[in-house]
């Protein structure tokens, strides 16, 4: 499935227009035939926490459509970033989202690839230095606007497990299931400091923690949707679990909740 995003800003009012193009018919007439009976797993919690990664396999292992929602927002931290951008002048930002065109595409393999403006930014959002400025864009109410429509279009039409910050509170609070995973700062750091040696761009441990931390107090305290735990959302707290047993914890919750 590949699905498009053309937005357009009138004046003070936000127009979103969604193009859905089928990229083989299968995915298509899954949202078809399963429109009144979808599932939507919400994952929320801070950076770091592993919830790409979980959210992704557990996807892939309920058949179930995958939404990364901090990529989208990284593709447009990654789109201020690259024009020079200060990510703190809002005006700026927000002047810049009308030349956007943000592309979500999905392989056969399930996973979710973001395009900006024609080009791949798959690996490009993943930099360090783009976590920063996806942080700060994603605190503006008119940026959350922007792209809220698009994620609950995708709930409305398939059954998905959904990640974010705000996935259970704001973009799908009526969602079957929702959890709030989190870790320790110091764990996600550790996490974080294996995951940028194995892609070859290391950073030293403190820097990654003195990030975390940044983005957790940022995260917590905009004023847009901040990170909570909604009050129906099943903690799940993957500090002292490796992999196996934070999927296996996850899937647990999702079946007990759904009766899958």
């Amino acid at each position: 499935m590949n699905i498009k995003l053309r937005h357009k800003i009138t004046g003070m009012a936000l127009a979103v227009m969604l193009l859905l193009t089928g990229c083989g018919g299968g995915a298509e007439t899954r949202g078809r035939e399963r429109m009144s009976e979808n599932i939507r797993v919400a994952i929320d919690g801070p950076s770091g926490a592993g919830k790409s990664t979980l959210a992704r396999s557990v996807a892939a292992r309920l058949n179930f459509l995958y939404v990364d929602t901090g990529a989208i927002y990284r593709t447009i931290g990654y789109a201020v970033w690259r024009k020079g951008i200060d990510p703190r002048d809002r005006s700026a930002v927000v002047a810049v989202l009308p030349d956007l065109e943000i592309c979500l595409t999905y392989g056969t393999d399930g996973l979710q690839h973001m395009e900006l403006n024609g080009m791949d930014v798959t690996a490009e959002i993943r930099l360090p230095e783009v976590s920063r400025y996806a942080s700060l864009v994603s605190a503006y109410p008119e940026v959350r606007a922007y792209l809220l429509e698009m994620q609950r279009q995708l709930a409305l039409e398939n059954s998905v497990v959904m990640d974010g910050r705000d996935i259970g509170t704001v973009v799908l609070p009526d969602a079957e299931v929702k959890v709030f995973l989190t870790a320790s700062a110091e764990e996600r750091a550790r996490r974080r400091m294996l995951e940028l040696e194995e892609r070859g761009t290391p950073e030293p441990y403190a820097a990654i923690l003195r990030a975390i931390q940044e983005r957790d107090w940022n995260d917590t305290h905009r004023d847009a949707a901040p990170l909570r735990q909604a009050e129906d959302a099943v903690l799940l707290d993957t500090t002292a679990l490796d992999f196996v047993q934070s999927e296996d914890a996850l899937l647990h919750i999702i079946r007990e909740r759904t009766g899958l």
